[in-house]
């Protein structure tokens, strides 16, 4: 009989320690995004100094962050960018967007349904006022035109860098993936796991649709950049996250993280 109390705690704690992974796992999501305001985001628009929120472009209402122009003029290359405070090295990151509204007057026709997030990036606080694009990589969404053609979304571009794609420098400043098309202001769910400077992964609706690895500086597309930065050649193993602003009204939502080991190598 002595025996028994000893037996109950011993399955007691295999039990404690079973859970335990479990409730580890649901804590180690992080939200970026309050659902209040963007406190802990900062912003830089082509033409104008960090940190000036031009026309009130990046807002918050209804618990989504939303990018409008209704206060610009013609859009005039006022590309935009608002970066979480803090830069991530080895993560899955995961958020929702939709497409809104009409392509904004003067908007390059490119940018049509287009938006994106841009992660290793340079430090924003290193940009010229004059600076278009941040050197960075991106994850691009697009949504379909309504005609019936292909227009994947989750596709890499690469302002001022460059990523191994197929054993080799990719050729393009554009990959796209295999994803289906998404047309309309549907809600698309897109995931990005990035292992330093090793493997990216992009995923949309839980489908794998594009790997390439080794992102580093290199390329062309970003323009009037302070030279220091732009040390081609240079692996990129960190970096800041940040949500695009092309001329195309875009909202985003529920955006999440979850740091990984660094130890982790594809």
């Amino acid at each position: 009989m002595k025996t028994l109390p000893y037996c109950f705690a011993l399955v007691a704690l295999l039990i404690f320690l079973a859970a335990k992974p479990v409730l580890n796992e649901k804590k180690e999501w992080i939200s970026l995004f309050n659902g209040k305001d963007i406190k802990d985001w900062n912003v830089k628009i082509h033409h104008h100094d960090y940190n000036v929120n031009f026309g009130n472009t990046f807002r918050v209402e209804d618990g989504i962050i939303k990018v409008r122009y209704d206060q610009y003029g013609d859009f005039n290359d006022q590309f935009g960018h608002l970066y979480y405070k803090t830069p991530f090295s080895y993560y899955h990151l995961k958020l929702e967007y939709r497409f809104v509204g009409k392509l904004h007057k003067g908007a390059p026709s490119y940018t049509l349904l287009n938006s994106g997030i841009m992660f290793h990036s340079q430090d924003p606080k290193t940009m010229p006022k004059e600076q278009d694009w941040p050197i960075s990589i991106e994850m691009q969404f697009l949504a379909g035109l309504g005609d019936g053609k292909p227009r994947p979304t989750g596709n890499m571009c690469s302002p001022g860098t460059n990523v191994v794609y197929n054993g080799k420098i990719a050729a393009d400043h554009c990959i796209n993936s295999t994803s289906k098309t998404y047309d309309g202001d549907q809600w698309v769910k897109a995931e990005l796991i990035v292992l330093g400077d090793s493997l990216i992964t992009h995923i949309i609706n839980g489908d794998t649709v594009l790997k390439y690895s080794k992102p580093q500086i290199g390329g062309d597309v970003a323009n009037r950049y302070d030279p220091k930065i732009k040390i081609d050649g240079k692996l990129l193993k960190s970096g800041f996250i940040a949500l695009q602003s092309e001329g195309q009204p875009v909202d985003f939502r529920k955006i999440e993280i979850k740091v990984l080991p660094s130890n982790q190598k594809k």
